[in-house]
């Protein structure tokens, strides 16, 4: 029984790299499969609960009711991960959960408002990542190179640093969102059915994927004026997809394990990366002029560096995280995407006015033909006490969006901060945004807000 129990125990494993800024979790749950350790399987739980206060869009209803302010709450993400370490070469991993559950929406099938599945009870539990992966290089066979191949539903997706980030230690309440410019288009939440390959050489690392995207039958509406055709996503047989990414670390290696990358190390490493990364699709948007379809090339580049630099000493250590990115989308003429996290309006028939371009609600232009720079900043405070209770990390984000569909382009900037319980694993984000609200695309965008603050847990 004693040596069963060492093979099959469930430990926490102390890690003296804790990148999750608390020595107490280390690798989170692991199920040992052999006496050495080196099989085993590894579980990570987590939930983000928001509470939210929302300045509408102008003819916005929640309820039936028109509303230009509301209060809400919300599951944005209740997942589980395990992968398990078969052999040294070989590891298969899972991760399943929900997202985006209100009062009043993100539920299962029906829409009645009562009973077993009204509004937003039940919501969908889906897959998010199921895939295989064999390295065919271990790290030190040869020298500085190391290689893995995998498949299945995955997030190597290329393109940028925040594209393929972590959702347990962002630096601000969430992704900017726009990261993820296929989102629940032509991929399912952020990831696509291929294969990657993934590796480094030396402080260099790669990953790199061929993808079957997800159809979208989207029609395009017809116009008689070419400057006035909007692309939309319609690959009903869609061409496989390519993207990439490649960064050079130049201080301390980061794990490339699993594709999530961390958001805020808090001082726990010593990290400055420079990247660049890509995402093609031949033929994935269509747009129509007198009733002639034309097909169109997505084609997404962007570069960003990422830091996260620990100041002062051990007892009243501080960090310094930082990220910025300039992003360059093509998905052809003036498309654009609106988007609002867990939305809970609906567009008001009665309203008299100038509504959003966007719609009802927290709905903002998103993505898009066009140009996007970002950038995000905090400071990790220094320790008050030996022991401290809590760890404060302010922090602000900007947006810069420059989309073809508009004539004027848009600014929009997150300030908050995270407070620290037991590091990521138990922390409160409080962050107020700002987002661009257009109703003429020739006009400068006025600006409304919102209030979040979210409540994070994960094993």
């Amino acid at each position: 029984m004693k040596k069963l129990l060492t093979f099959i125990g469930l430990a926490l494993i102390s890690n003296s790299l804790y990148s999750q800024g608390s020595p107490d979790y280390g690798n989170g749950l692991k199920v040992n499969l052999n006496q050495q350790g080196d099989k085993y399987v590894r579980f990570i739980l987590w939930d983000q609960f928001w509470l939210r206060n929302t300045q509408m869009n102008p003819g916005s209803m929640v309820g039936g009711e028109a509303t230009d302010n509301s209060w809400s709450l919300g599951n944005r993400r209740l997942r589980v991960l395990a992968y398990a370490q078969i052999s040294k070469r070989y590891m298969i991993l899972g991760h399943f959960g929900i997202n985006n559950q209100t009062f009043i929406n993100g539920g299962g099938s029906g829409t009645s408002g009562t009973g077993g599945y009204g509004n937003g009870k039940k919501p969908q539990l889906f897959f998010h990542d199921a895939w295989n992966e064999y390295a065919v290089v271990l790290p030190g066979e040869a020298g500085k190179f190391s290689l893995s191949l995998g498949a299945g539903l995955h997030y190597y997706m290329g393109l940028s640093r925040m594209t393929m980030a972590s959702t347990l230690n962002f630096l601000t309440v969430d992704s900017p969102i726009f990261s993820w410019p296929l989102i629940d288009n032509s991929d399912q939440f952020a990831r696509q059915l291929g294969m990657f390959a993934k590796g480094k050489y030396g402080k260099l690392e790669y990953r790199f994927s061929l993808n079957k995207p997800f159809a979208t039958d989207l029609i395009p509406t017809n116009v008689t004026d070419p400057s006035k055709a909007v692309a939309v996503d319609n690959n009903g047989n869609p061409n496989f997809s390519k993207a990439g990414y490649v960064e050079y670390q130049f201080l301390d290696e980061e794990s490339n394990t699993l594709p999530f990358k961390v958001g805020s190390y808090l001082g726990t490493k010593k990290v400055f990366n420079v990247g660049a990364g890509f995402y093609h699709q031949k033929d994935g948007t269509r747009t129509s002029v007198n009733s002639a379809i034309e097909k169109h090339d997505i084609t997404l580049v962007a570069v960003d560096a990422f830091a996260d630099i620990p100041l002062g000493n051990a007892k009243n250590k501080m960090a310094v995280s930082a990220y910025a990115g300039y992003y360059n989308y093509q998905f052809g003429p003036n498309y654009i995407r609106n988007l609002g996290i867990m939305n809970i309006a609906s567009a008001d028939p009665n309203f008299i006015g100038d509504k959003a371009i966007a719609g009802p609600g927290n709905l903002q232009p998103t993505i898009g033909t066009g140009n996007i720079i970002y950038a995000q900043a905090g400071l990790l405070l220094p320790n008050q006490t030996e022991k401290p209770k809590v760890r404060i990390q302010p922090f602000a984000a900007y947006t810069h969006k420059s989309f073809e569909a508009f004539d004027k382009s848009s600014s929009q900037f997150d300030i908050g901060a995270n407070w620290f319980i037991d590091g990521h694993h138990a922390k409160i984000t409080t962050q107020y945004s700002t987002r661009p609200m257009y109703t003429s695309p020739t006009e400068s965008p006025k600006s409304k807000g919102e209030f979040i603050m979210q409540f994070q847990i994960y094993l």
